[in-house]
């Protein structure tokens, strides 16, 4: 017995989606479609003892099995959506038969498309913004001691120093805070939509420096290149202490609704 789980929807027109040769999907099955209402779901089957709720729950808690699917789930939805017309689906979205997912198309088909039109020949991009604490402001000072005067103990001078120290680094914080609002403020305005995720924490991006933005950005692709030139000017603008990372182009992850729950989705 299998399952459908669900990768993408497009619109249905004269090109097959996904692609002749795209990539093998999670459980390495052929990526196919699911026609109704006019649009295409992109759907592979995947066997049921390995991924009915409990199963999948489980896979869930494997960080290996868990890079290997969404890194095949990524690949799926990429060979989709290469035109910008396609919505991405949330990983892990699972139905009971291919009859469940022509219901959801049917059902939503008024919704799903202007999702399709909201999405179309856009893509999304994101920016992280990190404190760079090698370079905050002022702080190859903070514990010279140069200005200690001469009468004071070590300990007390110890202590003023650390004082010093935390005092500088908190306002480097709070001052790099505000750089990153003026980032994500100023390429909301080059997008047609935009979202803050939670900042990640080190042992999710390998990073040691705090992130203070986590942005993303559905870009229009005639505005791709606008908007990438816009991040290299704020990087310099705001650099060495507030460091910008840029990513993408994306299918649109953040910016796609598709209405699944209680449709039949497990």
């Amino acid at each position: 017995m299998t399952y459908t789980w669900l990768y993408a929807v497009a619109p249905a027109g004269p090109e097959p989606s996904p692609p002749k040769g795209a990539p093998g999907g999670v459980a390495d099955e052929h990526p196919r479609t699911v026609a109704a209402a006019d649009l295409l779901a992109v759907v592979g089957s995947v066997p049921d003892a390995d991924f009915d709720s409990d199963a999948l729950q489980r896979h869930l808690g494997d960080p290996q099995w868990l890079e290997r699917a969404v890194r095949a789930h990524h690949r799926v939805v990429s060979a989709t959506a290469t035109g910008g017309r396609a919505l991405p689906v949330r990983f892990g979205t699972v139905y009971r038969d291919d009859d469940r997912v022509r219901a959801l198309l049917a059902a939503h088909a008024d919704d799903i498309r202007a999702a399709l039109s909201d999405i179309a020949d856009r893509t999304e991009w994101g920016v992280k913004a990190y404190l760079d604490r090698a370079h905050p402001d002022g702080a190859d000072d903070a514990g010279s001691g140069a200005d200690r005067p001469a009468g004071d103990r070590p300990g007390t001078a110890y202590l003023l120093r650390r004082r010093t120290a935390r005092d500088r680094a908190e306002h480097a914080l709070t001052d790099a805070a505000g750089q990153a609002r003026q980032v994500h403020l100023a390429l909301s305005g080059l997008a047609d939509r935009s979202t803050e995720h939670p900042p990640q924490p080190t042992e999710a991006t390998g990073v040691r420096d705090p992130m203070l933005l986590n942005g993303a950005y559905l870009v229009h692709r005639s505005r791709a290149a606008e908007f990438a030139r816009t991040v290299e000017a704020l990087r310099a603008r705001h650099g060495p202490a507030l460091r910008l990372e840029l990513t993408g182009p994306w299918p649109p992850y953040s910016f796609a609704a598709l209405p699944t729950a209680g449709d039949g989705a497990r």
